[in-house]
């Protein structure tokens, strides 16, 4: 059998016409020198870029959908919004007793002065003891009096500490500033959409270690224990975890690199085809560098992603250059043949995983957009690295005579009922009838758990705090601790209502904002509310002697504007200066999907209901209400990318194979996939968010890979007069070995990530794998078992006689 194969590629290499293949052959294979010299050349100008440009960074802003109709609203009156939009909340607690004592307060003055110092925080907001802008009031029967809760006259003495503690319960701050139990204390750290010192958009990352830094340097002094929330510190958390996140991809490298090398037995070729990989993260990191683009912690992982598509490209080259110099064929010639077999499959293949991932750049949201452009850009660049530049590198090397011979006697000679060969000879099996239909039942009520298991599929968070992190993670810890020791939560939703210049202390406009706080606070997922109407009925009751009768909103405009006036003595922030634009701030007790679904369908109907041309309810400001909106545009965009990426890789498909039957046959396995991935995403306890929306979107671009090399094998096969069963076994020999062996190395590689301390990358590592994996399963056994349906012998022999 061996010599027979030797005399066949005997044969092939006195037969073959250089001049023959197509022009795009020709001109590559001509100028292989030209091309290695360029590639080498533009690899060294990446690095270089990479190492000169390359930045990782994340913004509040590019997290936001942009033209959604909350996000538009929030933009337009930010500036009177001030402490609405992104803010830290940073806790400063005494460990050896309550915050009544002078050396904790002391150093709570020194933390705050430090913090106010970091650029970014927007200092005219900041809130904490030592602000004085935090203010207490109270009736006396002279009148109201007050001042800022820290003395001006605190020595640190046991007198003005008493002071402070009565000043705190005047100032109603009690479970907002200052913990319930009195062992902590809060400063509320509103920040800049912009470092005010570059002009640039607020690097998060350079920010939270800022913070960072002062944390570690009062908790190193042991008087005091830091806590802090905010979004701004989840992403510095994802930043400080990307040191380890590196390390899980370099032990994903590894193991690829080592199942391969198993498989082809040759150092050299196992080497290139890495290497040709790894190029192809280098130059798109390149790329978007030079765009002016930057990682973030929800980006990182596109380069892995690239490096995984080109690890499957590139080993059906290597196998195909593999086989044919296995029967003789001279290095050069192997190299132009699998060129020329593989390079349409191929190129479809990545033209369906850079239209699947540019079709995310059509939602509205930026950090999706940068996470599309930089996946397009490297699946575009392995057009050239992994397409051309492999078969032209082992045109030169070849691969291992010996691993050659070996890979060839596993085919020709009697397969091991163990061995892949062997495994992969039975799956012939499935292009028989029987098979087939057991197969296609097997699906249907796989489709069918899926289905009913995917309902169930939820937008946004599903967990308190940060679901990118784990449960035990410092900022999760950090939250919990905020939300056992304090009444308001950090998770606020604040509806903007908005009058005519003037206006905003109209009875008629504070009496619908009564009404709204009033049904907002009997949902369960709300803790409070606070608005210009609630501090104007406080402050009539306290011009009353605090009598409750007066607990209400006055219709005399001259107890309204006095009451307004003293309000905003101690809170600024009630009203703008040209008293139109107000929130109606309700604290949420988490930032879960139905809480904030509840929210905003309650406020959406009174808004409906109550509009006029004397004041307008629009959402919506603070986390909460951008989280909501963020929610919003996912929901849409979830199903709209299933659509619009199925639809590109049908059409691609469509052209590769001008059959709609193929076209059938290729998507129907990914298809299955998708949906049971979702089921996953159930069981797992994961939504449907900004993190994990473009998770389908990937997993569908390299499934595709699967199905267009097997079934182009296949369809050249039976073109040539080949049973289904014998073009099956052909497409099973030549590309169906690296099929197997691509998606188990991949979900070998990736389930490692299972054990990252970054829960976000622990998910996606599991996804991953099990998307690897069940798109290599579904090609392997559902597309015979569809062809023999829709492509079988009768079928296709029909198709060919027409």
């Amino acid at each position: 059998m061996i010599k027979e194969a030797v005399d066949l590629g005997k044969d092939i290499n006195e037969s073959f016409d250089a001049d023959s293949g197509s022009v795009v052959e020709k001109i590559v294979f001509s100028n292989r020198l030209v091309l290695v010299l360029m590639t080498l050349v533009i690899s060294a100008f990446m690095a270089y870029v990479v190492v000169d440009k390359l930045a990782l960074s994340a913004s509040y802003e590019k997290m936001m959908p942009q033209n959604h109709e909350y996000v538009v609203n929030y933009f337009e009156h930010s500036d009177e919004l001030s402490g609405l939009g992104s803010a830290l909340r940073v806790v400063v607690t005494n460990p050896n007793g309550n915050i009544f004592d002078a050396e904790y307060i002391e150093q709570l003055r020194r933390i705050n002065d430090d913090l106010f110092m970091v650029p970014g925080v927007d200092r005219a907001w900041i809130k904490s003891l030592w602000s004085p802008a935090v203010r207490w009031t109270e009736v006396t029967e002279e009148g109201f009096r007050g001042g800022p809760v820290m003395p001006s006259t605190y020595d640190g003495s046991a007198q003005e500490l008493e002071k402070l503690k009565l000043n705190i319960i005047r100032a109603g701050v009690l479970g907002e500033l200052v913990a319930n139990n009195y062992h902590s204390s809060m400063i509320f750290l509103p920040l800049l959409d912009s470092d005010p010192t570059t002009g640039e958009a607020l690097d998060y990352a350079v920010l939270s270690k800022r913070i960072a830094d002062v944390r570690a340097q009062y908790e190193a002094e042991g008087l005091v224990d830091i806590h802090i929330v905010g979004f701004a510190q989840i992403i510095g958390e994802l930043v400080a975890g990307l040191s380890e996140v590196l390390m899980f991809f370099a032990v994903a490298i590894l193991i690829i690199s080592l199942i391969i090398f198993i498989y082809t037995r040759c150092v050299l070729s196992t080497a290139l085809m890495i290497s040709c990989s790894l190029i192809a993260v280098l130059w798109q990191l390149g790329i978007v560098s030079l765009m002016g683009f930057s990682l973030d912690p929800f980006s990182v992982l596109v380069p892995f992603l690239v490096f995984a598509i080109g690890v499957s490209h590139g080993a059906q080259k290597m196998n195909g250059i593999m086989q044919d110099i296995a029967v003789g064929a001279h290095k050069l010639v192997a190299a132009r043949m699998t060129f020329r077999r593989l390079f349409i499959a191929g190129l479809t293949a990545l033209l369906a995983d850079a239209v699947g991932f540019a079709v995310l750049m059509l939602f509205d949201i930026p950090v999706i957009r940068d996470l599309a452009v930089a996946a397009s850009v490297g699946v575009a660049v392995l057009i050239f690295t992994n397409l051309i530049m492999l078969p032209v590198l082992l045109s030169y090397t070849g691969v291992s005579v010996s691993a050659a011979k070996r890979s060839l006697k596993e085919q020709t000679d009697s397969p091991s009922a163990f061995s892949l060969v062997g495994l992969l000879v039975k799956l012939q099996v499935f292009t028989k009838r029987r098979w087939a239909v057991s197969a296609l039942l097997m699906a249907a009520v796989l489709v069918l758990i899926g289905y009913t298991t995917s309902l169930d599929l939820q937008i946004g968070d599903l967990d308190e705090g940060a679901p990118e992190l784990r449960p035990d993670s410092r900022y999760n810890q950090d939250n919990a601790f905020v939300v056992q020791n304090y009444s308001l939560s950090s998770d606020q939703f604040a509806v903007i209502v908005k009058t005519p210049t003037d206006s905003c202390m109209n009875f008629a406009a504070l009496d619908a904002m009564d009404r709204l706080s009033w049904e907002l606070e009997q949902l369960p997922g709300v803790q409070a509310t606070q608005s210009l109407a609630a501090a104007v009925k406080q402050i009539t009751s306290g011009g009353y002697e605090g009598n409750p009768k007066w607990l209400t909103l006055s219709r005399n405009q001259y107890v309204i504007n006095y009451g307004a006036q003293a309000a905003s003595v101690n809170n600024q922030d009630l009203f703008n200066v040209e008293c139109s634009v107000m929130p109606v701030v309700a604290y949420l007790a988490d930032h879960r999907a139905d809480t904030l679904n509840q929210v905003t369908e309650l406020v959406q109907v009174f808004a409906d209901q109550y509009n006029s041309d004397e004041y307008e309810f629009l959402m919506a400001a603070g986390n909460a209400g951008i989280e909501a909106a963020t929610n919003q545009v996912v929901s849409t965009a979830w199903r709209q990318m299933h659509l619009y990426v199925y639809l590109a890789v049908a059409a691609l498909c469509f052209v590769t194979f001008r059959s709609w039957r193929a076209v059938v046959i290729a998507v129907l396995p990914l298809a299955l996939t998708s949906l049971l991935a979702e089921a996953l995403m159930v069981v797992l306890g994961i939504g449907v968010k900004v993190a994990t929306l473009p998770v389908i979107a990937l997993g569908v671009g390299i499934g595709v890979d699967y199905a267009l090399y097997l079934i182009s094998i296949q369809l050249a096969g039976q073109r040539n007069g080949e049973t289904l069963a014998q073009a099956y076994y052909r497409a099973l020999a030549f590309t169906g070995k690296v099929v197997a062996v691509v998606g188990v190395t991949l979900a070998v590689s990736v389930i490692t990530w299972a054990w990252s301390p970054i829960k976000f990358q622990a998910d996606m590592g599991i996804l991953l794998a099990f998307m690897f994996l069940w798109n290599m399963v579904g090609a392997l056994v559902l597309i015979p078992a569809l062809s023999h349906f829709l492509m079988g012998d009768r079928h296709f022999f029909k198709s060919v006689k027409k």
